[in-house]
């Protein structure tokens, strides 16, 4: 009898980064938990393909693009960007009667009805995202020393943020018939109700973990994090081969 399939977790990369901030999970997460870093066009292994930046369209092209990959027994999580990305998948999963993720995990964003759709109006300039990257305090201190580096990842900030800028919430669509796990950083400029509201996407269980540190608190506290996370991802389903999370330390919204 062959080994039963880990819980296949895609992970969706906040604005300016690529699949590469997930790789080192791999090695960090239990063994009943497989990471799938998903690559968006324009960076990384992708970077000669054009960016995509309409919101809905980047989300239909993700639902193709990582089909094999949501099959089974799967769940979904983003930070930022990746969270609203993770929940346009999920919607747009849920509207083709396709399989939905077992649960999804959203990290460092405001839930959809509590965007500020002004946050994204201008501020596009070199010299306004790298202020911006500054105050977030994710990205590495060789990538500002390489003008490279920071041509690549200005760019993709730059593109990342129309695709922000394109969303539209839907009040419309019924509750997610899955739980929403989020998480978030004390120090983060995300104000605790706007967290709080993804609870509104959900029929079912909503949790909110709280971390010290700002944006990048999954970073710079990666332990704790990746430990909670584990917490509220669902066991496989044929859980009897690897072991059980810990039981949750943090109530239910």
């Amino acid at each position: 009898m062959s080994a039963p399939a880990p819980l296949a977790l895609l992970c969706l990369p906040c604005a300016g980064a690529s699949a590469s901030m997930y790789l080192r999970w791999r090695r960090l997460v239990p063994s009943w938990v497989r990471i799938v870093p998903v690559e968006l066009p324009g960076r990384g292994a992708r970077m000669g393909e054009a960016f995509v930046e309409d919101f809905d369209a980047l989300v239909a092209r993700l639902c193709v693009e990582q089909a094999d990959a949501m099959c089974g027994d799967f769940a979904v999580f983003g930070h930022s960007m990746g969270a609203l990305l993770a929940h346009g998948v999920t919607r747009r999963l849920q509207s083709l009667h396709r399989p939905l993720p077992r649960a999804l995990l959203v990290s460092g964003c405001a839930a959809p009805s509590r965007r500020d759709p002004e946050r994204f109006d201008g501020g596009e300039d070199d010299a306004s995202l790298t202020a911006e990257l500054r105050k977030q305090g994710g990205t590495p201190e060789e990538v500002f020393s390489s003008e490279e580096l920071m041509r690549i990842t200005l760019d993709t900030l730059r593109a990342d943020r129309r695709v922000c800028r394109s969303h539209a919430h839907v009040a419309a669509w019924p509750p997610l018939p899955l739980p929403i796990h989020a998480f978030a950083g004390r120090d983060d400029d995300i104000e605790a109700p706007a967290m709080a509201a993804w609870s509104e996407e959900t029929g079912g269980t909503c949790t909110l973990d709280w971390f010290d540190g700002g944006h990048f608190f999954l970073r710079h506290h990666e332990t704790a994090f990746l430990a909670a996370l584990a917490r509220r991802l669902p066991t496989p389903l044929n859980q009897a081969h690897f072991q059980a999370p810990l039981p949750a330390h943090q109530g239910q919204i």
